[in-house]
């Protein structure tokens, strides 16, 4: 999301009015101070907002923290209230793109064509099949719209068909904690079965019987995956058969199916190594096999091809290799390498065919599709032939075909879906996301930038604005960065952010280290006790664009969310004077006191990710940078926070009380705001119009920063 001005230029297509904001003289809510000691090696630190999760703990102050959050919303909106008339603008503009009845492009598996689609005015969808023919008729399978009615969040998922095409297992979560509960319909009669299974993460798979079930259980408190458990159809949940048991609590387990159909796997594995059981999905009842017991440091998937299993590994491999081994004969002796380590590409992932096999790698930050012929031994990559994209193997559920469906976008290219014939070498277009209203990819401009970090890294930046915005300084510019799990921010097209191009803005995203653009070292630079250079790149690639005259810190915006909001934190503690405003979604900012609680939701999943505080020294770094312990007394920019009340990721108090904090002690005038989902949890709303209402809120207070009402 940048925000690029619109001053005069002829190439600009409209002139956009700007008139200072305004904002109301209202007071701030004032949170209570009640100190709370916390002492660890040997150092003692005063948390006086301690006590702001004690509705998450059913503490005593539960019902002074939900006052202290409605106050701090109150203030908000009094706050915002001269942009409600933006807010609504914005709102019908990016909901007015959305074409409101719409279909998916149908996948063909098992005998029939799956698809979604939405009606005009609906928040949901339809999930759908059709028999052997798209000209066949509709069997709706799951109204979504009408199973959501009453429910102010509703999410359903993992949907799941069985072999033989009768039953239907799914997923639904009405809270939005990620704690799903299962059910099964009958989709010959249209019964939903007793079979209701609670506090799972709402995936499934059947096995080849078509009446067990094998799906994830979570624990109620820390929300961790702890149990892989058996259920047959017919019998009471209770008596559900646990078939495997994690031990090790900084590990996500998780159960899948081969797409030959022929084995269930379930994986175990944290940030650093992981372990796979495999059982033939013909004998549900037997003893699932470990595939390779877990060695300290090495990470491994399997996928099954029809006399041999492929494992992608980073044994002896920093950027994965690929390897494969007899399908009886599976540890790691019997390795044997398919595709060798490279240091300058990054093996991500295979998606396997009778005859094809497609890797996913990653070379330069960009997305590489390689497709190898398992017949003849021929390979070669499709070209996508822009600077800068995203391009990803989308639902290929069918094994024995030669066309591969995959997915591509650009932060001009809107969301496309293609088929790709792997023997012709030949791709067709099925469908682009349409705008509403009109959208010439020609209005716009994308760049790929390099800027130089403190240690002379060059960290990426890909950036889009409207044509006929002038380097000259004067341009708003929103930077987007996260930055954390190795998680890559591949540059995506948006309807919504069309709003801030429109009005100048340019938007930017910064691929620093943490994330996994540049190869596996990339991530390993910015994590555990190397976590600053995540900071010091987004604070570098700030600065570059400053430099490089794209906009000027009284025009500098950034945005970041649960990780990236750790991100907001840091460099406005580390960098204040750069940003004129921060939005920080779902800020995870109070790193050492939620990695010290293991009570909280999957904290010890997190330990090999930014360090166990048990142990002094990843203590005394991570107290180094947390946003909330490096609150200090001096001037910070204009700030929005974001959270829910009910969010499972980042709980609620984490900004709740960094928010406390910076109003206690910064010096400056500037604008501090909360606003909390009082329904919602870590996502947002779940309707599809509804969640562009958040965006309008923060787009207007970007705008509002700008000076910009309309």
């Amino acid at each position: 999301m940048l925000l690029m001005s619109t001053i005069a230029s002829a190439c600009t297509q409209t002139k956009i009015s700007r008139t200072p904001y305004e904002w109301p003289d209202a007071d701030a809510p004032v949170a209570d101070i009640k100190p709370h000691v916390r002492t660890l090696h040997g150092d003692t630190v005063i948390d006086n907002y301690f006590w702001l999760n004690d509705y998450f703990k059913k503490g005593p102050d539960s019902a002074a923290v939900i006052a202290y959050l409605e106050a701090e919303n109150q203030y908000t909106d009094t706050m915002m209230k001269d942009t409600e008339p933006l807010q609504a603008k914005l709102f019908d503009e990016m909901k007015g793109r959305i074409k409101e009845q719409d279909e998916s492009v149908p996948y063909f598996k098992n005998g029939y064509y799956y698809y979604t689609r939405t009606e005009e005015g609906k928040q949901y969808f339809k999930y759908c099949r059709k028999k052997g023919s798209l000209d066949a008729s509709e069997e709706v399978l799951l109204d979504i719209d009408a199973m959501a009615e009453g429910y102010p969040y509703y999410a359903a998922g993992g949907f799941n068909v069985s072999p033989d095409n009768k039953l239907l297992a799914y997923g639904v979560d009405t809270v939005s904690r990620r704690q799903y509960t299962l059910y099964v319909k009958n989709l010959e009669t249209g019964e939903i079965l007793e079979d209701v299974i609670s506090g799972t993460s709402g995936g499934s798979v059947w096995a080849n019987d078509n009446r067990t079930l094998f799906y994830t259980k979570n624990n109620p408190s820390t929300l961790l995956t702890e149990k892989i458990m058996r259920h047959a159809l017919g019998t009471d949940s209770k008596e559900d058969v646990t078939v495997y048991h994690e031990r090790d609590n900084t590990n996500y387990i998780g159960v899948a199916k081969a797409k030959s159909n022929r084995f269930i796997y379930i994986y175990s594995g944290g940030t650093l190594s992981s372990e796979i059981r495999y059982l033939e999905a013909d004998n549900p009842a037997g003893t699932f096999k470990v595939f390779q017991p877990r060695m300290k440091d090495v990470l491994y998937s399997v996928t099954a091809l029809e006399d041999r299993f492929l494992i992608v590994t980073n044994h002896h491999a920093q950027n994965f290799k690929l390897m494969e081994c007899p399908l009886d004969r599976t540890g790691v002796e019997d390795w044997q390498e398919v595709i060798p380590h490279r240091e300058d590409v990054l093996l991500e992932d295979v998606e396997e065919f009778k005859d094809f096999l497609v890797v996913s790698e990653r070379k330069n930050g960009l997305v590489q599709l390689a497709i190898r012929n398992l017949r003849d031994g021929t390979a070669h990559y499709l070209d996508f032939g822009e600077e800068a994209y995203t391009a990803y193997v989308s639902a290929n559920p069918a094994y024995e075909t030669a066309t591969l469906r995959y997915g591509y976008t650009s932060l001009t290219t809107p969301s496309s879906t293609y088929d790709y014939d792997m023997n012709m070498r030949e791709k067709r277009l099925l469908k682009q996301q349409e705008v509403v209203g009109g959208y010439n990819v020609a209005d716009y401009v994308t760049e790929r930038l390099y800027a130089p970090a403190e240690d002379g890294t060059r960290v990426p930046i890909s950036l889009v604005y409207k044509k006929g915005v002038r380097k000259d300084g004067n341009a708003p510019l929103l930077l987007y960065g996260y930055g954390s799990y190795g998680a890559t921010m591949d540059p995506s097209f948006s309807a919504a952010r069309l709003s801030l191009l429109d009005r100048g803005f340019v938007y930017a995203i910064a691929h620093i280290r943490g994330g996994q653009e540049m190869g596996r070292q990339w991530y390993e630079d910015g994590k555990m006790l190397k976590k600053k250079n995540t900071f010091t790149d987004f604070i570098a690639c700030g600065r570059f664009l400053v430099a490089e005259r794209y906009t000027a810190p009284e025009h500098l915006y950034a945005m970041g969310g649960s990780a990236g909001g750790l991100l907001m934190g840091a460099v406005v503690n580390m960098a204040p004077d750069l940003w004129h405003g921060i939005v920080a979604q779902v800020p995870f900012v109070d790193v050492v006191n939620t990695m010290l609680d293991e009570t909280i939701p999957l904290t010890t999943n997190e330990y090999d990710e930014w360090g166990n505080p048990n142990d002094e020294e990843a203590y005394l770094y991570m107290k180094s940078y947390s946003p909330y312990e490096n609150i200090a007394a001096k001037n910070y920019p204009n700030i929005l926070v974001t959270t829910g009340l009910h969010d499972s990721q980042v709980q609620y108090f984490e900004p709740a009380k960094w928010v406390a904090k910076l109003r206690a002690m910064k010096t400056d005038n500037n604008v501090l705001l909360l606003k909390t989902e009082m329904d919602f949890g870590h996502g947002g709303a779940s309707g599809r119009f509804d969640y562009l209402k958040e965006v309008a809120l923060e787009y207007a207070f970007l705008l509002a920063l700008e000076g910009v009402r309309e």
